[in-house]
């Protein structure tokens, strides 16, 4: 399928038209994050897509948690080498604001679903931006060994036992930077999970937050990769650790690891793609055509059979079924579960898009101390 650009009559988004068939030798460098997750993508639509397209070759750089400030970088100095980019909802608001994603049209770039349902509504409201490609539905949660002989027979059983050294000694694995972190942090501290980002938002919630992972911090191995806790578990370096729900599948379910997964106060988040602005017309129409591969309503089902996140598709959550090797049935799995949803802390993309910078600061300037 090959595409050319049109610009829409009402907006600056970049929008499609098919034109006929075949693409061209090129190397595209996409960006995501690594591990179980980026073989997920990998398994579900980046070897089918190479299979139809042979002279078209990835590559494939882990860098997804650096996606703004590199992409800022690249900007500065005038050199765009990354050609997609897996980003988070709050990134892709910040590089949408910033000018460093390109706004698209849904219904131009992506496939409809089958029933011929437009990309925009199929998506519905996961699409939270003009630059935001959605993928997946995921959580951060809590992995933890089920064979600790210091705990005595105790099993953690809310997110607030991460805090309590006394029954739950050992080594804990959280992320290095302040989402999630800061949330639980005041959650613990006897705040409601409906109220963390109202108290979050003064120096005083912020400072009651640090307060509080002040508590566990000499007890903390800091992770940047997903695929970091789920090896300290495996290896037994920690206890429990905070990552991706996916991981902590592929831990469990595929390598058997005497880990159990604690769902209590996860945290809900969008992950997709944004494609950065200023590609030339030739990687664009490439990056175009791949998206619409990867983003169809079969391909985002395919994906659930390797990893145990939501597709974002409404038209694909029916086609989830068992995984691709093991023959589990994947819908239990999932973060939107019922029984493992009852208590849930909605990620709040929009606040952190305006407030991550500064927090970062603060974040960094407390882990320093």
């Amino acid at each position: 399928m090959k595409f050319s650009k049109v610009l829409t009559a009402t907006s600056s988004a970049v929008g499609l038209v098919v034109a006929g068939s075949s693409l061209f030798a090129m190397d595209l460098t996409v960006v995501s994050w690594g591990g179980a997750y980026s073989q997920s993508q990998i398994d579900a639509y980046h070897d089918p897509y190479m299979a139809k397209n042979p002279d078209v070759n990835f590559i494939y750089d882990e860098s997804g948690a650096e996606s703004v400030a590199r992409l800022r970088a690249m900007k500065e100095a005038n050199n765009l080498t990354w050609d997609l980019v897996d980003a988070v909802a709050s990134d892709a608001i910040r590089l949408c604001d910033e000018g460093l994603a390109m706004p698209i049209d849904a219904d131009a770039v992506l496939a409809s679903a089958p029933d011929g349902t437009p990309a925009s509504e199929d998506f519905g409201d996961l699409i939270i931006n003009e630059c935001f490609i959605p993928q997946i539905v995921y959580s951060t949660t809590f992995g933890y060994r089920t064979d600790v002989d210091e705990w005595n027979g105790r099993t953690p059983s809310t997110v607030c036992d991460v805090f309590d050294l006394k029954n739950f000694p050992g080594k804990r694995a959280l992320e290095k930077r302040p989402i999630n972190n800061m949330e639980w942090a005041l959650h613990c501290d006897g705040v409601a999970l409906s109220d963390v980002y109202d108290v979050l938002s003064s120096d005083e919630g912020v400072a009651r937050a640090l307060a509080k992972l002040d508590t566990i911090k000499d007890q903390v191995i800091w992770w940047s990769a997903g695929a970091d806790t789920p090896q300290l578990l495996a290896d037994g370096e920690i206890v429990m650790g905070s990552t991706y729900n996916g991981r902590l599948f592929n831990l469990i379910v595929e390598k058997g690891a005497p880990v159990d997964m604690l769902w209590d106060a996860q945290a809900f988040d969008l992950d997709g793609w944004i494609i950065p602005s200023g590609l030339p017309a030739d990687r664009l129409e490439a990056v175009f055509d791949f998206v619409n591969f990867a983003t169809d309503t079969q391909r985002l089902a395919d994906q659930a059979k390797y990893i145990s996140y939501g597709p974002a598709r409404k038209s694909s959550a029916p086609l989830v079924g068992k995984h691709a090797t093991l023959g589990v049935e994947m819908g239990p799995h999932m973060p939107t579960a019922p029984e493992n949803s009852r208590n849930v802390l909605i990620y709040d993309y929009v606040w952190w898009a305006d407030f991550r910078d500064d927090l970062d600061q603060r974040f960094q300037a407390w882990l320093a101390q």
